[in-house]
């Protein structure tokens, strides 16, 4: 865990995290890692979904507490009018909320953008959904694997003989997290600097997936060429690729910059395509791809993983052993600079998990604390900050309506 810092970018700014699953609170937790004082908004009963995913340590989800740190938590059923009432009353003291119910679920619930900007002109609304508030798609369900399949990451993952690949993990909700923590500091710096007021960030979760596929539409629609899979294989340069060693481990390697592929041919015994004319570009290694890939399997295959890393960083060409988790929690560069940190917890004792993603140099992030329990803050922020009363809180708690 950091050290507590002098200062946080993001004190004093307060965000409703209304959300479920993995995008909306993946992006309130990194906001809360930089200062932003965090309200995890959970149904009473049962909570955020979350909760179930993922693997457990005596029934305590290890995901659950990485992706709620930094969050205090309060149960609350929204579609109550009296939980309702109490969330307007919580927006109307917050800077951000972030929600992810299917466009309409908060008009319904009487807290729908008009409600809440009259409570408070100056709040910002991140309203995110699987496809956006508008369109013949509004209203469908939105996860990250419809997200991963619509983009082209299915379509161009895998091998070439394969079947289209998902990921199995959360590929498309991470790249919209990140996307809407920045959607959420342009609107945060609109408001404060150029005096816009609130607004509503209509995030979807297959844009940012879908940009970071790369040119495939412009490709498409000015040449006709619909890229297919190429296994792990690039199209666009040679020697890129995974190899098996002798000892059965795996490296990868990518040489996208000429000089580095140079390196790599020479490395490996085949000087003499350095001077092919197809060598020059990254589209001609590419057409001799499988002449390419040879060269490195058979030299790569009669040395162990550690001898062929080694021979790599002497040559100055770029390689990386493919890590499992283990690989990856005993890595050297990851224990140098603390990419994994423990963090208290009062179930565990300890959790290991990612640290905050970047460093700044004076206002560092810190994590206060791992993810806590269902509604356990909600009588500190009910009562001490909201003005409910003793006998009102455990009236509202007793039909369910908190927790």
């Amino acid at each position: 865990m950091n050290d507590q810092p002098s200062h946080l970018p993001l004190e004093g700014i307060r965000v409703v995290d209304a959300a479920t699953i993995l995008a909306g609170p993946l992006c309130c937790r990194i906001l809360g890692d930089y200062g932003a004082e965090v309200v995890k908004i959970e149904h009473p009963q049962g909570g955020d979904n979350l909760r179930g995913h993922g693997h457990a340590v005596d029934g305590v989800p290890l995901w659950w507490k990485e992706v709620a740190r930094n969050k205090r938590t309060v149960g609350l059923k929204l579609s109550d009018p009296r939980g309702a009432e109490l969330f307007r009353l919580l927006a109307r003291q917050s800077d951000v909320v972030v929600e992810n119910f299917r466009p309409g679920t908060f008009e319904r619930w009487g807290i729908g953008p008009d409600v809440l900007f009259e409570e408070n002109p100056n709040l910002i609304l991140l309203r995110l959904t699987g496809f956006g508030q508008t369109g013949p798609y509004a209203s469908r369900p939105g996860f990250g694997t419809l997200a991963e399949a619509m983009s082209g990451f299915a379509h161009m993952t895998g091998p070439a003989d394969g079947p289209p690949t998902l990921p199995s993990f959360g590929l498309a909700d991470s790249i919209c997290a990140l996307a809407s923590s920045t959607a959420v500091m342009m609107a945060l710096r609109a408001k404060e600097q150029l005096g816009v007021g609130g607004q509503i960030i209509d995030m979807n979760i297959l844009e940012p997936i879908m940009m970071a596929m790369g040119p495939a539409p412009s490709v498409y629609h000015h040449t006709g060429i619909i890229q297919g899979r190429n296994g792990n294989r690039s199209i666009n340069n040679a020697p890129r690729n995974t190899y098996q060693t002798r000892d059965g481990k795996w490296v990868a390697v990518s040489a996208s910059a000429y000089r580095i592929a140079c390196r790599v041919m020479e490395l490996v015994g085949h000087p003499e395509v350095i001077d092919q004319e197809w060598f020059k570009d990254g589209r001609g290694r590419v057409e001799h791809v499988d002449e390419i890939d040879q060269y490195l399997q058979d030299w790569i295959s009669v040395r162990d993983r550690d001898e062929v890393i080694r021979a790599f960083e002497e040559a100055q060409a770029a390689i990386a052993p493919i890590y499992d988790a283990r690989d990856i929690v005993e890595d050297a560069q990851v224990k140098a600079t603390d990419m994994l940190v423990e963090v208290p917890d009062d179930d565990l004792g300890s959790v290991l998990m990612h640290n905050v993603m970047w460093k700044m140099s004076k206002t560092p992030g810190q994590i206060g604390f791992t993810g806590r329990g269902i509604g356990q803050d909600s009588r500190e922020v009910l009562i001490n900050e909201l003005g409910v009363t003793e006998d009102e809180f455990e009236g509202l708690r007793a039909d369910g309506v908190v927790g």
